[in-house]
């Protein structure tokens, strides 16, 4: 069975440099995950990219790019200041196609909009959202357009799944390789589908593998031990801030040579003796 993988945010940003340092560009691949995200959707109707001044946002007017070659003309919506080189570039050719832009306080809760891409902050992210990040995912979120976050829901933690605001999508791309973020602690009420777009990153370490959800019962007998993600944190005393649930877990399992499983109401992490697994139910 070839199962998708589930890494750590640090795990992806070394495999991301090694790729580019050896063999492909780190435009190719902002294009690429661009391209991710077009094929994962059909765009049609009026279209809104909400970016930042990461990478993520670099997603987004790469995005843009490909969209008007398509006959699409989105609307950039920059929540900040300041580019990634790449993102710069994106930006520049997108103009030069004819792409149109509007400032956040005048795009209101996006009336009109069919869809709205999230491209605020990327994986990478920690601590508090603030600021007119924080007032750009709040107007996002009182949108009536099909919500479509690239990468991770902005907000998000990237390794824990902590969140105090966050971007709540109908689709998230995850890019690469899934992020163990997307399945802890807040992440599953935030997102109602989650796809991943392959492009062409290889990881230096092999860490967690996906299943479906529908194999989550056959972990859940046989003596295992089970628990809901507040148990675990209770029983266990860590902090949800900063704990490696996939680790702990791993830990408790081996010495109790025991299948441990614990879960949200939408995801599960199961540390079986020889795997760590993730699963979800809006995982496709």
């Amino acid at each position: 069975m070839n199962l998708q993988e589930v890494v750590s945010v640090e795990n992806m940003r070394k495999s991301d440099a090694k790729t580019i340092a050896e063999r492909t560009t780190s435009a190719e691949l902002m294009y690429r995950a661009a391209q991710g995200i077009f094929d994962a959707v059909k765009f049609t109707g009026k279209v809104a990219i909400v970016c930042g001044k990461g990478n993520n946002g670099g997603d987004g007017y790469a995005l843009a790019c490909i969209l008007c070659k398509n006959g699409i003309t989105p609307t950039i919506v920059r929540a900040s200041d300041g580019f990634s080189k790449d993102g710069l570039y994106y930006y520049q050719t997108a103009k030069s196609l004819g792409v149109l832009e509007e400032t956040l306080n005048n795009i209101g809760n996006f009336t009109g909009y069919d869809i709205v891409v999230d491209c605020l902050l990327g994986t990478g992210f920690s601590g508090e959202v603030t600021g007119s990040i924080k007032d750009a995912i709040e107007q996002i979120n009182t949108s009536n357009a099909f919500i479509i976050s690239a990468d991770i829901n902005s907000g998000i933690n990237g390794d824990t799944g902590i969140a105090d605001i966050a971007v709540s999508s109908d689709l998230t791309v995850s890019i690469g390789a899934y992020k163990t973020g997307l399945f802890l602690n807040d992440a599953p009420y935030f997102i109602d589908a989650m796809v991943n777009a392959d492009i062409g990153i290889e990881l230096i370490s092999e860490e967690y593998k996906l299943i479906d959800y529908s194999l989550l019962h056959m972990f859940e007998g046989y003596n295992s031990v089970v628990m809901t993600n507040e148990e675990f944190f209770e029983k266990y005393g860590y902090n949800p801030q900063t704990c490696n649930i996939a680790k702990c877990l791993w830990d408790i399992s081996t010495a109790n040579r025991k299948t441990v499983v614990v879960k949200t109401d939408h995801s599960a992490v199961i540390a079986d003796l020889k795997y760590i697994y993730f699963c979800a139910d809006y995982a496709k």
